[in-house]
């Protein structure tokens, strides 16, 4: 799993950073998947070594322009450009009507490659390997963050050791490699979980922008490996991001601290902090790690890996039971 932003300004694009978009890259399975797709979108993506071919998913996360008015334009390329990948795209209630009205007035036919899904609180996508699910956070209009979950997967299965335990070869081993615990036709009981590596436990990725600080972004964020949150504003700002709705680099913070994550990266700057100004990004940084240390400036076109998580299993003596 890698995270590439795209834009990291807020409002509107600036000379070194475009409005929002971030995509998350599963090179496992060949996907990419993008949360919000502001103006511009597109420019970016033909800079970075993200493939439109493999844009699978998109998930937005509000209504507003910044978050928006790329998509009408990534995806009448895609479709100019011969992309015959089915493309899904979630967001909140508006945003099919909106993608609707954009394709009768432009005259561009989505066909059946296109799937547009209405979001609520709660699990909006799931696959044998994923889960993503969305809350609803605080912000002027309906604005959803996401959290994609990976799921635990068992460790290496060793066969050496199976065949050593005379376990024949055959379905037996595929339930084994799933961690399940079996019966052998002579009576012993074989977990699977000791014939198994370490667990691989499954990365957590958070999303929260637009938003100011709210109980359901801790929830949201709980235990993930990275937060991505937005900062609109620095923190002697506070009376403009409560009036706007939008978060401080130190609500940020305090968001992850609270939610117990492993890497904070704070992005959706407002262009006020440019270099030149008397309050800058590192001002914000500094605001951030004084209470969250493990806090990153996100900056366009910044990769970043998700670390893996294992999971220290429980030692037993024997794979064998009983009889």
């Amino acid at each position: 799993m890698e995270i590439t932003f795209l834009g990291t300004s807020s409002g509107v694009p600036t000379r070194s950073r475009n409005v929002s978009s971030v995509a998350l890259r599963l090179p496992q399975r060949a996907e990419v998947w993008l949360f919000d797709c502001g103006e511009g979108t597109q420019h970016q993506i033909l800079r970075s070594e993200i493939k439109t071919s493999q844009i699978k998913r998109i998930f937005v996360t509000h209504m507003h322009g910044d978050h928006t008015f790329g998509l009408m334009g990534l995806i009448a390329s895609c479709g100019l450009a011969g992309n015959a990948q089915e493309t899904h795209i979630y967001g909140p209630p508006g945003l099919s009507e909106f993608l609707q009205a954009c394709a009768k007035h432009s005259y561009i036919n989505f066909g059946s490659r296109l799937h547009l899904h209405t979001v609520q609180p709660g699990v909006v996508y799931e696959d044998q390997e994923f889960t993503v699910s969305c809350n609803l956070l605080k912000h002027r209009v309906p604005a959803y963050g996401y959290r994609i979950t990976e799921k635990d997967r068992p460790g290496r299965f060793d066969i050496d050791k199976a065949k050593a335990l005379g376990i024949p070869p055959g379905p037996i081993y595929g339930e084994l490699k799933k961690g399940k615990t079996i019966t052998l036709p002579d009576g012993r009981i074989i977990r699977g979980t000791e014939l198994c590596g370490e667990v691989e436990i499954g990365r957590k990725v958070v999303y929260c922008t637009d938003t100011v600080f709210c109980d359901a972004a801790v929830e949201l964020a709980q235990d993930a490996d990275v937060l991505i949150h937005e900062a609109t504003f620095a923190h002697q700002d506070a009376d403009m991001a409560f009036e706007r709705l939008h978060s401080t680099s130190t609500m940020a913070a305090q968001v992850a601290l609270l939610a117990g994550v492993k890497q904070l990266i704070m992005t959706h700057f407002s262009p006020r902090y440019t270099p030149g100004n008397p309050i800058t990004l590192d001002n914000l940084k500094e605001e951030a790690r004084a209470i969250f240390p493990q806090t990153k400036l996100a900056y366009d076109f910044y990769n970043y890996e998700v670390p893996r998580r294992k999971e220290a299993k429980e030692k037993v003596a024997s794979s064998v039971l009983g009889k």
